[in-house]
């Protein structure tokens, strides 16, 4: 399942985030990948536990807290600590999966990857190239999202990065270890929940809905690793 969420970072949280990534310290991104991301990335990132990632990370999470849409399509256990990364000057990321265990830096402890997450810093007219291609049952999909947009994956498909070309793309990503580890239960769990959303906004709550909304709790308490 792949969803874009717009929106969730305003224009002036962008704008100011933009700016103080300005001058940042940005390190070789190949310091945080193991031995088959070293041989296809090509970019730069911001130290794990560089303050500024720390205080931006924290606006993205705080804006993800609140943001509906995130929390019933990856149905967060917790969240790793939003990373952000710059690519320019041909900068790309060949074919990769990303790990299948995650270890936080902050409290060092394990976390399983279920859900990837882009978070786009950048408008598609300020670089050539940059997007995001994930590989899936269903093909190939290129992503190219408005600052502020997010997208979010399955941990378990092949993705890359195209070489940027002109201009810098500079992105937010992290991972998510979901209460619902099958990509396919949360994709049915979050079509169910939005129906339910769209039917309580026209009919309100009657006796079929209340009961529809049972049937998506009842799936969650039993397919749940929480």
């Amino acid at each position: 399942m792949m969803l874009h969420i717009p929106g969730v970072l305003t224009p002036e949280q962008v704008s100011l985030m933009r700016q103080r990534l300005r001058d940042a310290d940005w390190i070789d991104g190949r310091a945080t990948v193991g031995g088959q991301g070293v041989k296809v990335k090509s970019n730069q990132q911001l130290a794990e536990n560089s303050p500024l990632a720390n205080e931006l990370g924290q606006v993205v999470l705080d804006a993800l807290a609140r943001n509906p849409l995130f929390f019933s399509a990856a149905l967060p256990l917790r969240t790793c600590p939003p990373m952000f990364n710059r690519y320019a000057g041909g900068g790309t990321y060949g074919n990769h999966v990303d790990g299948a265990m995650r270890r936080m830096a902050l409290d060092g402890q394990w976390m399983r990857t279920d859900v990837s997450s882009t978070l786009f810093l950048t408008d598609p007219d300020e670089y050539e190239g940059g997007e995001l291609v994930v590989e899936d049952t269903y093909g190939t999909h290129e992503v190219k999202l408005p600052a502020g947009d997010l997208i979010v994956y399955p941990s378990t498909s092949i993705h890359r990065v195209e070489p940027v070309t002109r201009g810098a793309r500079v992105c937010s990503f992290f991972w998510t270890q979901s209460m619902i580890r099958d990509d396919q239960r949360r994709g049915m769990l979050l079509d169910l929940d939005r129906n339910i959303q769209s039917l309580r906004a026209r009919l309100g709550d009657c006796e079929e809905l209340v009961n529809l909304t049972g049937h998506y709790h009842n799936l969650l308490r039993q397919w749940s690793e929480a």
